[in-house]
Formats: structure tokens, sequence, C-alpha cells
């Protein structure tokens, strides 16, 4: 659980021999062919080659599959995330793997490796912006960049450029801070976005088409898992696996990899200095916390902790440090020594997680989904058709803080059925026109489909309706939906940003208890992964009370209206307006 593993685990009946020469790749085709052993250091171009054969019948095998997927099914969806680690997404950080700094601009850039986004934020933790949310490999503005894991960067100051490595697409990538884009500058043969209309009606409908564009051909040199990132002295790049055992230098100016250098010995020759020299700072580090995150990343011989390069950087007089261990982010401070963790804000630049809910929700052919899903609160209602004021009163527990007010762009609301949304504009003041439902769903789709994504964001965000935090522990949400006669759904999503309560009665605190509590409110469905979910957060040594995490709050509301009231020339319908309170408990 501690890395983020997208290989599968396959279930076989055969009975796996005592190999004692340490760990190497196993290779079988069947349940009855013979095991194939490849030592550990085998070179990945034999591999390859055996893979090949190991999968001539590939294409009868996908046929198999094929047969076994739903039509509604979108495939890049389904593949994409390990089964135990979903329990842990709602970590305000999973992984929060490397960092580099803009000093200059007061720009830090954390790779949030496991929610697949780079964070921008300032020294006093307030988040400035965000690069990419959504696993996949797509080069498009920020919000809607897709990355896969991104690892290590380097902020280039002239073309204010921030590079990265994006590691399980084993590629090289470029976010120009200005624009506020990001591109691939290796390999340079990727898809990219399509941006005709049909393509973007398909995208929300969750129809769209993975196009598979060809791909260099495999061979040893490719760059695989990238981690580490540095500057040399001249123009290029220093690229490095997390062992070190592989360097590409790559030249800055083009992002082709002008060389590959292979061993240990060999890299060290041609980077030791640099290594050395960005892992000098960790000298002023406390050896507790190094020793804590040993585990996490490998050490070079002769260069101690070298594994955490990328895990800290110099920001003036300060460190800054990444703790891949208790999911945080800290800052030591260079006169006095002391550590403190960083207290973020302004969490509504993030949005919504993308793992909540997409537009439109996914429908499945087979299976239930909603008992798959955790659903706070669920309540009817038999209303008049017509305009619903809905105000929801979120009830805090009393053992947890709430980070910071809900911002009304990180809530989501649709609604299905007889019912459409009612945007902010026009809900202050009422239409006399009567229009049924089903245009007015067409004309809002028409609306967005000649909106921009900013002003689509901005329309969600409307959608949600003005929120405010009140007193006594609640947040209140307020949306508004116009219905017509028959049956109708209401669902609501947002993130509540909470960390445990600092309770001064307390005299002793006990970390099983609040490793427990923190378990229940990120992942209340996924009973049997709990047990992990406490041993993940216990193995860090920090206060958990300074972790913080999300409440993914979701409310499902339906309605059953009967037909409209008649005037009293029996001839015209009467247009009436409810207004309902809905009260939840975020347990």
């Amino acid at each position: 659980m501690a890395e983020y593993i997208l290989f599968p685990v396959l279930l076989s009946n055969k009975c796996y021999p005592q190999k004692k020469d340490g760990p190497c790749y196993i290779m079988f085709k069947g349940f009855e062919s013979p095991l194939i052993y490849h030592e550990k250091d085998v070179d990945l171009a034999t591999l390859d080659k055996a893979v090949k054969i190991l999968t001539a019948d590939h294409g009868q095998i996908s046929r198999l599959v094929n047969k076994l997927e739903s039509s509604w099914a979108n495939r890049i969806q389904i593949v994409k995330e390990p089964h135990h680690y979903s329990s842990l997404r709602n970590l305000f950080l999973c992984f929060p793997g490397c960092i580099s700094v803009d000093e200059d601009g007061n720009r830090l850039f954390l790779s949030d490796s496991n929610h697949h986004r780079i964070i921008i934020f300032d020294i006093n933790a307030k988040i400035l912006d965000s690069i990419g949310s959504v696993p996949g490999f797509e080069d498009a503005e920020f919000e809607n960049a897709k990355l896969m894991r991104p690892a290590a960067s380097f902020y280039h100051a002239p073309e204010d450029c921030l590079y990265f490595v994006d590691s399980e697409n084993h590629a090289i990538r470029r976010a120009d801070m200005e624009r506020r884009v990001v591109e691939t500058i290796y390999p340079t043969n990727t898809s990219k976005k399509t941006t005709s209309l049909w393509s973007w009606v398909l995208d929300k409908l969750g129809k769209k088409r993975e196009v598979d564009t060809p791909s260099e051909a495999f061979h040893s040199d490719s760059l695989l898992f990238p981690w580490h990132l540095l500057k040399s002295t001249s123009n290029d790049l220093f690229v490095l696996n997390r062992s070190f055992g592989t360097l590409w230098i790559v030249d800055l100016a083009c992002g082709v990899i002008k060389e590959v250098v292979k061993g240990l010995p060999k890299v060290l020759e041609i980077c030791r200095e640099v290594i050395v020299e960005k892992s000098s700072v960790l000298k002023h580090v406390p050896s507790d916390w190094l020793q804590q995150q040993l585990d996490m990343t490998s050490s070079l011989d002769g260069i101690p902790y070298s594994g955490l390069l990328s895990s800290v950087a110099n920001f003036k007089d300060d460190l800054v440090l990444c703790d891949a261990v208790g999911q945080m982010v800290f800052k030591l401070n260079g006169k006095s020594g002391s550590i403190s963790s960083f207290q973020f804000s302004n969490f509504g630049v993030l949005g919504l997680p993308y793992w909540f809910s997409f537009p439109l929700e996914r429908v499945c052919a087979a299976g239930d989904v909603l008992s798959e899903m955790h659903i706070d609160h669920i309540e009817g209602f038999s209303l008049l058709p017509g305009r619903v004021n809905i105000l929801m009163k979120i009830l805090i527990p009393e053992d947890m803080d709430l980070v910071e007010p809900l911002d009304k762009s990180c809530i989501w609301c649709q609604a299905r059925g007889t019912a459409m949304e009612v945007s902010g504009a026009e809900s202050k003041a009422d239409s006399t026109e009567k229009v049924g439902v089903a245009q007015q769903w067409y004309d809002e789709i028409d609306h967005l489909t000649f909106t921009t994504s900013e002003g689509e964001s901005r329309t969600a965000a409307e959608t949600a309706g003005e929120n405010r935090v009140v007193q006594e522990g609640r947040v209140c949400i307020d949306c508004t939906v116009s219905t017509s006669p028959g049956t109708s759904e209401v669902i609501i999503y947002a993130p509540l940003y909470l960390r445990l309560k600092r309770s001064s009665s307390s005299s002793t605190d006990n970390r099983v208890e609040e490793a427990a509590r923190i378990a229940d409110i990120i992942d209340p469905l996924r009973k049997p992964a709990r047990d992990s979910v406490i041993q993940f957060l216990l193995s860090s040594k920090r206060d958990l009370k300074d972790l913080i995490f999300v409440k993914p709050l979701h409310v499902r509301l339906k309605f059953d209206c009967g037909d409209h009231p008649k005037a009293d020339n029996s001839k015209s319908v009467v247009l009436t307006a409810s207004s309902i309170e809905v009260n939840v408990v975020a347990l």
C-alpha cells in the first residue's frame, strides 16, 4: 500500500518451487506450461521478447475479453487504480513524492503522485493552482491535462515552465505556467487532444473512444519509470529511475534522448557531483525523520539518503520536506531547526476530486451500482411540480474540525428524470415561460456545447448554488431545481476537508483509535480494507491530528410530483414554488 502499482496479480494453481537466489521475474502461459525464470537484472529487451512469445494468441484472448465487457463500460476508467488503493484516495495528499521551488515567484510545486496531480502553493501553504487531476495521458490546459503518477520536477525560470517526469506514462512533460498548458516533450508522438464538437459530447457522456496511436518500438533504451529529474551544468536534463541504475540524458531544447547510461558505476561517473550537491541539504534533517523514509526509497552507497533527493528542496532559509510515509509536507526552519507541517488553505482551487463522479453520472448495464456506493443520505419528497429550493445542512461530527469552509467550486449537483437544475442567475427571478423540462434540457445541452471549458466550470459552480458555514458545526448548501410531473432525482457530491479535533480534556492520545476513526471517515463502505488502512496510518510517527483527509459527501434526493394545479379557467397551469430542508450527518 506504500506504492501505487498498476500491475495485476494473476491467481494460479501452479506450485511455485522455492528460489533461493533472490528476486526474479516469473513467466508462464496457461496452467500446464512450465515456469520460466529470469534474473532480476535481466535486460528488458529479453523480457519484452519473452512476453511477445507468450502473448502470441493475444488477439484470440482479446476477442474473448471483449465479449465479457458491457457496451456501456468506459474502458479507460476500468483498469486504472488498484483496489486497495481506493481506500486511501480520500487523504488530502496521497504519496507526496517530490517537490521543487520557484523562489522568485514564491511558488512550490508538489507532486501529489497517487492523485495524479501537481499542486502549486506558496510558502504560506495557500494553494495557487493544480496541474492535472485525472489519471491518463493527455496534453491540455491544467484542469484538463491527464497525468499518471508524476514525480520529480524542475522549474526553468527563463521559460517560466515546469519540467516534470510522468512516471507511469514513461514521459517527460512541460507545464507552461503563463499559458497554463501541459505539453509532452518526450515521447514526441503522443496523442493530441481532440477538440471537435462530437468528441466533446462523447466525452461528457462517457462514450469517448480512446484511439491507440502508434508508439515508438520498445527497445532497451526506452524511457521506463523515470523518477528523479536533475538539471546538468549544460543545457541537458538528467533523468534517473528510482534505483539510479539507468540514466537518460535529455536535450532540454528539443526533448531528444541524447544518451542512455546503464549500470550504477557508469551513472555515478557522470552525475555523482549533481546527486551529492542535491542530497547535501539532507544533513540538516533530523536522522529519525530520514530513517522513517528509508523503506519508501533507494539510496546509494557512499551517498546516504540519496533516494530522497527529489523529496526535499531549499526555499530561501527553509527546507521543505515531503513525507511520503505520513502523507504530509513539512518545513524545517533554517535558523531555529524546528519542523512544522504546512497548514494548507484555498482548497476550492482543487475543485471536486476526480474519483467522486463525472458528469454525466455513469450508467452501468450490469450489476447494481448503488450497492457498491456509500450514500450518506437518501430522502424522498412528494411535491407539486415547479421550482424547488433545496437547503441542505450538513452536521460535522463533534470530534472533527472543518479545515476550511466548503467552496462552491467543489460542489457538484446533477438532476435527472423530470427535474433540471436552475442556475444561480435564473433562480433569482421566476420565469413565466411554461417550457417543458425536456425542451429546457436540450437548451441546456446547446448552451454547454458552445461554452468554453472555463465558462463550463463556472456554470457547474453556479448550479450548486451559494453555500456557507453556519454555526454549531454545520455546513449549508443551497441549490434550486425545476420539476415536472413524474419522478426525478437530485444527486449532490461535495468534499469536506477535515482533521481530528484537538481536545485539551484528553490526557493521553490513542493512536489506534485515531487511525480507526480516520479510516471510517475516508471510506466507510470498504470494511475488508479497514485494518490495512489503519496499519498504513500508524506506520507514520507523525501526529495524526495534523493529517487532513476528505469526507466524500454523497446525497440523493428523490421527488415524486403529481400534475400541475389547474387555474380557474381550467386551461392554464399554476406555477408553484416549494422549499425543503435536508439535514445530513457527515458520519
